[in-house]
């Protein structure tokens, strides 16, 4: 940043900088299945960005408690989730088309209709779209675990990222994080132990049995059966 001490102060002076994300974007190619389905199901299920809140009751047609999920990968487990708990609605958010694309054809097949879809940065979404002690949980399985150390600062899951779940999740509301790499989870649950207003939900140490509701896919199969652990952990927002 230079001789700017802030990012406000940089966009003042008009000077663009550039912010780390904390994923890659990767374009890949759509199936005709998939073009399909986000010309088919996008006008009705899918939500532009937007730097202003959304009306969930009317996003969704109902009030109902609300689960966001970031970076639902291809979809499966988030149409699954959707379609076993029509009391909730589901609003997920994915940087990769061809995975909006595949989300938006099986909620199609199933018929599901308490699911929104979001192509865009999950952060931005968070701090400009989602409304304050809106949620019932937060989401983040199998995010990028950046595993070099140099590119731990990509990683989302940090303070500033807690504080801004934390204030998004209605009090009592969770934040469910899952990863199959070990480091990745205890450094998660050193990031969430630290921060404020928020309480570990396991009964013993840092991790949870996984939930029923968070679905086993077939790479966390394949993975158990070679032996590789999953993490799940699970913080309440309490203040």
């Amino acid at each position: 940043m230079g001789q700017f001490k802030s990012q406000a102060e940089a966009e003042a002076a008009g000077v663009y900088v550039s912010k780390v994300k904390s994923y890659v974007k990767r374009e890949g190619r759509l199936t005709n299945g998939q073009a399909r389905a986000l010309e088919t199901y996008w006008p009705t299920k899918g939500i532009e960005y937007q730097e202003q809140p959304l009306d969930l009751a009317d996003t969704f047609g109902r009030s109902a408690p609300v689960v966001v999920e970031i970076g639902f990968g291809m979809g499966k487990s988030l149409v699954t989730m959707a379609h076993e708990a029509p009391e909730l609605n589901f609003l997920g958010i994915e940087v990769h088309r061809p995975g909006v694309g595949a989300c938006l054809a099986d909620a199609g097949e199933l018929g599901v209709e308490n699911l929104r879809v979001m192509e865009h940065d999950a952060v931005e979404v968070l701090k400009h779209m989602i409304p304050d002690g809106s949620l019932h949980r937060l989401q983040l399985f199998f995010p990028d675990p950046w595993h070099k150390k140099r590119h731990h600062k990509r990683r989302i899951v940090q303070a500033e990222f807690a504080e801004l779940v934390r204030t998004k999740l209605a009090v009592g509301g969770t934040f469910h994080m899952a990863t199959d790499w070990e480091p990745y989870a205890e450094y998660m649950a050193e990031v969430m132990n630290a921060a404020p207003g928020y309480t570990n939900t396991a009964q013993g140490g840092d991790y949870v049995e996984r939930p029923a509701y968070r679905p086993i896919t077939k790479f966390e199969v394949r993975g158990q059966k070679l032996g590789h652990g999953v993490w799940d952990l699970i913080y309440e927002r309490t203040e």
